[in-house]
């Protein structure tokens, strides 16, 4: 009895227990179920929020490199200050905080940041005198009035962003501006913000160690842009800056540029701003995820690709000498002249006749490109407007080198020929006015006039072409348009009634003789006569002028383009060596004229071809020359002048000798180091 008792007593407490493990079980079970009914019921009335932003990755932009490969623009690894909007303050009052002590930090250690608002830095606040366009643009952006003050936009500021009056006049008006640079800059997440350019390592640890205190900002690794020769060809050359205004990210947008940022720098002149879109490279692509407002992940989805190589035709080490030979050329005429005491402008331009692929392009005065991007106004105030290129830019009447023209017309036409003889007897009475020469030079041929410049022979040959005939020539040669030169160059215009009726001034039929000898109110620069001394010297054979040689990839390990010749126009139609012979025979007759002996043209082992011109100008004459050398087979074209100066050919032999020092495996450079080994001509 007491066993059976035992068992069943057993049974019972067996049967309990497990009774009461099934029981936890369906307890928890219950408790489980609730809470993910619950969690699922939370989740519902409050769902995971998560947002995926693309970021740019600028790329590298591409170098610009003369022939020789030595770099006169690149990049160099340097730091920029930024602010990333996922980990910037919401909160605006945070957000003035750490603007403020970011600012601080870099006016401590002598670092400028990016504020382009057009109000004054300090109170009484004013607009800025000479940026109407940016007001205009500002009032529009915080939505005032038309006639609003400069007070009126700092206050609307200062209430959009709560900046409150617990900060002095001062912080306020710097995180003022600070917040507007960020707005118009589109600061979002896709958008980083610069806050501050080229900033030192000393400065980047600063920040770094004190990121945990200044939510969002940042420090990036980028190339930034470096000059590296400034005296090469700075006017063509360019410079970068920020996109200033919403209407020109339109219009890089329209010119098929979709993946720039406000933040972007863009090429703003020269070589810098034509080829852009191959300077450029392309941006790569940041993603970043955030969940619930917080960052969760950043992955870069495509690597930036640098922009291209650019390789000119220009020789830095010849730019430097025909720059340096220009300079001397002036400082001489200043200390021997008293006519010539302020002559301090002119330009020399020299080509390849193979395919005029310009080989160095000097102009006076001129300009560093690094100090002209460290102090804009103190080169731009200076005496002389150096900011014009004179070779691509400067207007001026070509005098008697435009003889060389009228002579191709009336060859080419048939008007002449190389026997046709005027007389000049020093007096031309046309229509009712008597036009003069330099000299009697009784009867006379066209390479004799070229030779000696007899005014005569050529107010002859201009009334027996007419008007429409000589301009049809230089039109031909280049004259009256833009050239099509990379960087841009002026077109000038022709002595004609339409030129006339544009400037305000009375056409006389008079005006037709003195356009045949290049004066009235034609205008041309010295790139369009070298370009004519090329045509010249390659018969008629007019080539675009062009200063980049080829393309090569980002780390110039790869040739992707060559410039290849383009030949733009054809100038003599009927039977080209004979016109060009009597063209050339009396330009080389100019060459030989005698000249002081360090000066002197001949007996260099080859001919030089050349044409001089007195123009009138308002500084009284320029000194003009033109020409090509070696005139039996040419290498190379030129063209120099000096406003208000003289003898521009004494450069001429000083030209040859930069050529030859430069390209001593030339026809021309064998020929000088010929006849120097030889003890003749130094």
């Amino acid at each position: 009895m007491k066993e059976i008792i035992r068992q069943i007593s057993e049974f019972l407490r067996s049967s309990f227990l497990v009774l009461l493990v099934l029981f936890s079980a369906a307890l928890g079970i219950y408790r489980l179920t609730k809470l993910q009914i619950a969690a699922a019921e939370e989740e519902k009335r409050h769902p995971v929020v998560e947002n995926v932003y693309t970021q740019v990755i600028p790329a590298s932009r591409g170098s610009i490199v003369d022939c020789t490969g030595e770099p006169i623009v690149s990049n160099k690894i340097g730091y920029n200050l930024i602010i990333e909007k996922a980990f910037f303050p919401t909160n605006l009052q945070d957000g003035n905080r750490v603007i403020l002590e970011t600012a601080m930090l870099l006016k401590e250690a002598g670092f400028q940041w990016n504020d382009t608002m057009p109000v004054s830095a300090h109170f009484p606040y004013i607009f800025s005198n000479d940026r109407d366009d940016d007001i205009k643009e500002m009032k529009k952006n915080l939505r005032l009035n038309s006639y609003a003050t400069a007070q009126n936009c700092i206050d609307k500021l200062y209430a959009d962003y709560e900046i409150d009056e617990s900060y002095q006049e001062n912080e306020r008006r710097l995180i003022a501006g600070i917040r507007y640079e960020m707005m118009i800059r589109s600061f979002s997440m896709s958008n980083v913000f610069y806050f501050a350019n080229d900033i030192d390592l000393k400065m980047v640890t600063h920040i770094k160690e004190l990121r945990v205190t200044l939510p969002g900002v940042n420090i990036v690794e980028e190339a930034i842009r470096t000059v590296e020769n400034g005296d090469v060809l700075p006017h063509e050359i360019g410079y970068i800056g920020p996109i200033y205004s919403q209407e020109e990210y339109a219009q890089l947008k329209e010119n098929g540029h979709t993946d720039y940022a406000l933040s972007d720098k863009v090429g703003k002149s020269g070589l810098e701003q034509s080829c852009e879109a191959d300077l450029r490279g392309y941006n790569g692509i940041k993603e970043i995820t955030v969940t619930d407002g917080e960052v969760t992940s950043v992955n870069v989805t495509q690597e930036p690709v640098g922009g291209k190589t650019i390789q000119l035709t220009i020789n830095s080490k010849f730019n430097a000498g025909l720059q340096s030979l220009l300079d001397q050329h002036c400082q001489m005429l200043r200390e021997t002249d008293y006519e010539c005491r302020d002559v301090n402008c002119g330009a020399i331009v020299v080509l390849d006749t193979s395919d005029n692929a310009v080989l160095g392009m000097a102009t006076l005065p001129t300009y560093n490109l690094a100090e002209l991007l460290e102090d804009y106004n103190s080169v731009a105030e200076q005496d002389n407007y150096p900011l014009i290129n004179r070779a691509t830019d400067g207007l001026y009447r070509p005098g008697s080198t435009f003889k060389t023209i009228t002579a191709t017309a009336g060859l080419d036409s048939g008007k002449i020929n190389g026997s046709t003889y005027f007389n000049c007897q020093r007096d031309y009475l046309f229509i009712d006015h008597t036009f003069h020469c330099t000299g009697n030079h009784s009867n006379i041929d066209v390479s004799r006039a070229l030779t000696v410049s007899c005014n005569i022979f050529f107010y002859e040959l201009s009334n027996r072409l007419g008007l429409d005939l000589l301009m049809d020539y230089e039109r031909l040669y280049g004259l009256g348009e833009p050239l099509g030169l990379e960087s841009g160059d002026s077109g000038g215009y022709l002595a004609c009634p339409e030129t006339f009726e544009k400037l305000g001034i009375q056409w006389y039929i008079g005006e037709l003789v003195q356009a045949g000898i290049g004066q009235s109110e034609i205008q041309v620069t010295p790139l369009q006569m070298a370009t004519v001394a090329s045509t010249i010297a390659n018969e008629g054979q007019r080539y675009r002028p062009h200063l980049i040689d080829s393309y090569w990839n980002h780390t110039m390990t790869e040739q992707l383009s060559e410039k290849e010749p383009e030949l733009v126009a054809t100038v003599a139609q009927n039977n080209a060596s004979v016109v060009y012979r009597y063209i050339e025979e009396g330009m080389i007759g100019a060459a030989s004229t005698a000249m002081p002996s360090k000066y002197d043209l001949n007996n260099l082992g080859f001919s030089v071809a050349i044409k001089t011109g007195t123009p009138q100008s308002p500084r009284g004459t320029d000194s003009f020359v033109i020409g090509y050398a070696p005139a039996e087979n040419p290498e190379i074209a030129f063209c120099a002048m000096v406003e208000g100066g003289k003898y521009a050919k004494y450069m001429v032999r000083d030209i040859l000798n930069s050529y030859a020092e430069c390209y001593p495996q030339s026809r021309i450079g064998r020929s000088l180091h010929s006849v120097s080994t030889t003890g003749g001509i130094s």
